[in-house]
């Protein structure tokens, strides 16, 4: 979905900073808009999102790259294999949790400066219908591992991020929505999982196009594809949130973050 988003917003006259974690399959990207367009407006950067000293890094580049920053999309994901062994990076984050939620927490933390500079800004966080509650007695899932849960509380995570960073951003011009772009695209990751795909990438990424686009229509939402929707009801919890605002603090604070 993410080529189809660059090719998408470069047609329409964008400049695109692709981000990818194979050089090969970034550059396939930033070539294919070529073609499209013409022009050279895609720009690839590296990093792995699972390691929140890329996380840090990607933000170093994309600040040194552009002034202006109008449209953020946190698109990286790690799809719910079942069978997977849990994974932990060696701070002791799992797997799932850093590159679904944390990384785009971090990115998008880093980036706040340059995206209100840009105002009107938005964020859109691609999540997913598939949401589970947050047991923050246990976040990382040391006991009793299951890999759709692992799935299911990092999406979530990543709407009660979305909740609480557009009322933090209230009034600033940078808005903030969340989205199930579609079920079961036709994708690499959904493949992997040994599901047949029910929907395809057009269907997701015009879903998704259409919050990129929907600049000063509102704030603060969750969409199943195009339509307006109700989350978990843990993202609805303002004490929930605060609980994960504080842990995603703590995460990228201590030795896994740079503490900027």
């Amino acid at each position: 979905m993410g080529r189809w988003l660059a090719q998408r917003l470069a047609e329409a006259g964008d400049r695109v900073l692709v981000h990818g974690r194979d050089a090969e399959r970034a550059a396939q990207v930033r070539d294919a808009v070529r073609e499209a367009t013409g022009e050279d407006r895609a720009e690839v950067l590296l990093a792995d999102l699972s390691r929140l000293p890329e996380v840090d890094r990607l933000a170093d580049e994309v600040l040194a790259r552009t002034e202006r920053l109008d449209v953020l999309v946190n698109n990286a994901g790690i799809g719910a294999s079942p069978g997977g062994a849990r994974q932990v990076d060696a701070y002791g984050i799992e797997r799932r949790f850093a590159v679904n939620y944390l990384a785009g927490y971090r990115l998008t933390r880093r980036l706040l400066p340059l995206l209100t500079a840009s105002a009107p800004a938005r964020v859109v966080n691609v999540a997913s219908a598939g949401q589970q509650a947050i047991d923050f007695a246990d976040p990382m899932l040391e006991k009793g591992y299951d890999p759709m849960r692992a799935y299911a509380q990092s999406k979530l995570a990543q709407i009660m991020f979305t909740f609480d960073l557009a009322q933090e951003l209230s009034g600033t011009g940078v808005t903030v929505d969340a989205l199930h772009p579609a079920t079961f695209m036709d994708t690499t990751m959904v493949r992997e999982s040994g599901i047949s795909p029910w929907s395809t990438v057009e269907e997701g990424g015009a879903a998704t196009l259409r919050l990129i686009n929907a600049a000063g229509s509102g704030s603060g939402r969750y969409f199943n594809g195009t339509s307006q929707a109700r989350a978990d009801r843990q993202a609805y919890d303002a004490g929930a949130r605060e609980q994960l605002r504080r842990l995603s603090e703590e995460l990228t604070a201590g030795p896994a973050g740079t503490g900027r």
